[in-house]
């Protein structure tokens, strides 16, 4: 198992592929949704990155079925790849929790270190500082 961090789309894959096995396009559409439209995989590089998923044992073809003459391949995430998906997720919990709390500090007055009480903002809060401090955005 790596420790290095994944990048963006191959953590969307993976989490699509966590909800069940999935042909090409169905991934597609489903990272486009989990991202909130924020990541647009192209087919050539989703192809690229399944065939980079599989040589690493994070991804299996499950089945293969044949619609308009054409073949669809489905694939499944591995036991391995669960793994590592549920690693890069706790990863990245851990990391927005830290950022969450040291911002409800800053955003309380608290002084966390030199540093943050000298970038507190300036003026009024923003929408995103009051969400963080509890209130409405």
């Amino acid at each position: 198992m790596s420790d290095r961090s994944m990048q963006e789309p191959t953590f969307l894959i993976l989490t699509a592929l966590a909800a069940g096995p999935q042909h090409g396009y169905g991934m597609i559409t489903d990272v486009q949704e989990i991202s909130g439209g924020r990541v647009r995989l192209r087919a050539g590089t989703l192809y690229a990155a399944l065939d980079r998923l599989q040589a690493e044992h994070l991804i299996a073809v499950d089945r293969e079925e044949i619609v308009d003459g054409r073949v669809r391949r489905y694939y499944r995430l591995t036991e391995e790849g669960g793994t590592r998906l549920a690693a890069e997720a706790e990863r990245l919990r851990r990391n927005a929790e830290a950022a969450t709390t040291r911002l409800r500090a800053r955003l309380a007055g608290g002084a966390l270190s030199g540093h943050a009480l000298r970038n507190r903002p300036l003026g009024g809060e923003t929408p995103f500082h009051r969400g963080l401090a509890g209130g409405t955005a």
